[in-house]
């Protein structure tokens, strides 16, 4: 049960002037917040937990902000927090093993086969180095590391128009791609959609 406490408007204020702002800090999280809750997913199971996990080491990192030095090395920092965070929820859950006649098992859609999923992988690797560097460089900060076209834009120089042509062309590229052909066949969905993400 969760006790509601009133506080004073002058314990507010008191609060909050005790209570850095790093407006480097609230830029930071919307950049990356994307890259790093992938990270916290692969270290959890349940997509709530990898919320939480990256909410805590979140939290630990604001809090250590002003002693970081080195801020191009943020993600690093905050991949290490998750990491210690999820060692730590680890060893302390506690296990309860039950007996059952049954096991419970969820019946669901049969999982795809790891063989075809590398083949898959590897082929779009395959036809992503045949792409031209600059819009390979583009194709993989838009599409595996999930950054912004305007955050792809800068990091490389250019234009967000650029860009976005070039971005185009490398995936009409890989649209005509003869080893990815097969893959279009079989799914609904392009290519870029299915194996980019």
């Amino acid at each position: 049960m969760t006790t509601l406490v009133c506080t004073s408007a002058s314990d507010a204020a008191t609060g909050a002037a005790r209570t850095p702002s790093y407006p480097s800090f609230s830029s930071y999280v919307k950049a990356r917040q994307p890259v790093l809750l992938r990270t916290a997913r692969s270290l959890t199971a349940n997509p709530s937990d990898a919320e939480d996990l990256l909410q805590t080491a979140l939290t630990k990192t604001y809090i250590a902000w002003d002693r970081i030095e080195d801020h191009r090395a943020l993600d690093g920092y905050v991949r290490r927090a998750l990491l210690n965070t999820r060692t730590s929820q680890w060893r302390k859950r506690k296990v309860d093993e039950f007996v059952c006649e049954e096991l419970p098992e969820p019946e669901g859609l049969p999982a795809a086969d790891p063989a075809e999923q590398q083949a898959l992988h590897d082929a779009m690797w395959r036809a992503i180095t045949k792409l031209p560097a600059r819009q390979r460089a583009m194709v993989v900060l838009r599409y595996y590391e999930d950054l912004s076209e305007a955050r792809t834009a800068e990091i490389l120089g250019v234009s967000v128009g650029t860009v976005k042509s070039a971005v185009s062309r490398a995936l009409g590229k890989l649209r005509e791609d003869p080893e990815l052909i097969p893959v279009r066949r079989e799914a609904p969905r392009p290519v870029s959609e299915r194996v980019l993400r």
